[in-house]
C-alpha cells in the first residue's frame, strides 16, 4: 500500500466549507427570527437576526455561482424543464431559491406589519432553513466511496452545527438582553454537545472500518489536517465552550463571548476538515 504516489485534485474545493458555515448560520438565524413570533423571549431578534439571515444567504448563493466553471448557468436552476430532479444538487438548488424568495416575501409583510402572514411565513421559511443544513448533510452521505461523508449522521451533524453556530452569533445580537442570553446559552451548550456527541461516534467509526476509513482516520487525526480538526474543531471549538458554559463564568456576558468566538472558530474548522477529510484519500491512491 502506498507504493504509487497519483496525485489527484479535490472535486470539491475549499470554497464549499465557506458555503457550508455561513449557510448553516443563515438558516439558524433565520429559525431564532421565526421563533420570536411564538416565544417572546426572541422577540429582540426578530428583525436583526432576519437581516443577518438574508446578508449570510445572499453571501452562500455568490460563492456557489462564484466556484462553478461558467458562473451563468445557475441560471438553470430557475429552468424547471433543465433540471434534473434525480439528483440532490436539483432539490438543494430549489431549497436555497425558495428560502431566498420567502425570506424576501417574509420581509416584506414585516415592513407592512402583517402578523399573520408573517407568521405564516415565518413557520414556511424556517421549514425551508432546517432543509438547507439537512441537503448539505445528505449531499455528503450519498457518496459512497466517501467513508467519512458516507454515513446518516452527516445530515443531522449540520442541523447542530448550524445551531450552535447560528446561536454563537445570535448572542453578538442579543447585547445585553439576559433572558435571550440565557436562552441562547442553552441553545449553544445542548447543540454543542450534540456535536460532539456525534463526532466522538464518527471517529469511533472511521477508526475501526475498512482500509479506506483507517486511512482516512489517520490523515485527519495527524499533521496539519488533525491539528485543524482535532486541535482547533474539537478541543478549542467544541469541548472549550461546553466547559466554559457549564461555569458560572460562562453564564455571564463576558463568557458567552469567548464561547461564542471559540463556537464560531471551531464550526469553521470542522466544515473545512469534514469536507477536506472526505475527499483526501483519493488525492494519494
Amino acid at each position: 500500500m502506498g507504493d504509487y504516489n497519483i496525485f489527484h485534485h479535490m472535486p470539491w474545493s475549499s470554497t464549499y466549507s465557506i458555503y457550508f458555515f455561513v449557510i448553516g448560520i443563515s438558516a439558524a438565524l433565520f429559525f431564532f427570527s421565526s421563533l420570536s413570533w411564538f416565544r417572546q423571549e426572541f422577540e429582540p431578534l426578530r428583525k436583526s437576526a432576519f437581516y443577518a439571515s438574508f446578508v449570510l444567504m445572499a453571501l452562500g448563493g455568490l460563492l456557489l455561482i462564484g466556484d462553478l466553471s461558467k458562473p451563468l448557468r445557475f441560471l438553470n436552476i430557475l429552468n424547471p424543464a433543465y433540471l434534473n430532479f434525480t439528483s440532490p444538487l436539483a432539490w438543494g438548488g430549489l431549497n436555497l431559491i425558495s428560502f431566498g424568495a420567502v425570506s424576501v416575501a417574509y420581509f416584506w409583510m414585516m415592513r407592512k406589519n402583517d402578523e399573520t402572514n408573517s407568521r405564516r411565513l415565518a413557520i414556511v421559511g424556517a421549514l425551508l432553513a432546517l432543509g438547507l443544513p439537512i441537503y448539505t448533510g445528505f449531499d455528503l452521505t450519498v457518496h459512497q466511496n466517501r467513508p467519512v461523508w458516507n454515513t446518516p449522521l452527516m445530515p443531522i451533524l449540520f442541523v447542530a452545527m448550524s445551531l450552535v453556530s447560528g446561536a454563537a452569533v445570535a448572542s453578538f445580537l442579543a447585547s445585553r438582553n439576559e433572558k435571550l442570553l440565557g436562552m441562547l446559552r442553552q441553545f449553544m451548550l445542548w447543540s454543542a454537545g450534540a456535536v460532539g456527541a456525534m463526532l466522538v461516534s464518527l471517529l469511533g467509526t472511521t477508526a475501526y472500518g475498512g482500509t479506506g476509513q483507517e486511512l482516512t482516520f489517520m490523515l485527519m487525526t495527524s499533521g496539519t489536517l488533525g491539528t485543524i480538526f482535532i486541535g482547533v474543531g474539537i478541543l478549542l471549538g467544541t469541548a472549550a465552550p461546553i466547559a466554559l458554559l457549564l461555569a458560572p463564568f460562562g453564564k455571564q456576558q463576558q463568557g458567552m463571548v469567548i464561547a461564542a468566538v471559540l463556537i464560531l472558530v471551531g464550526g469553521m474548522a470542522l466544515r473545512y476538515s469534514i469536507l477536506v477529510g472526505g475527499q483526501i484519500v483519493q488525492t494519494y491512491f
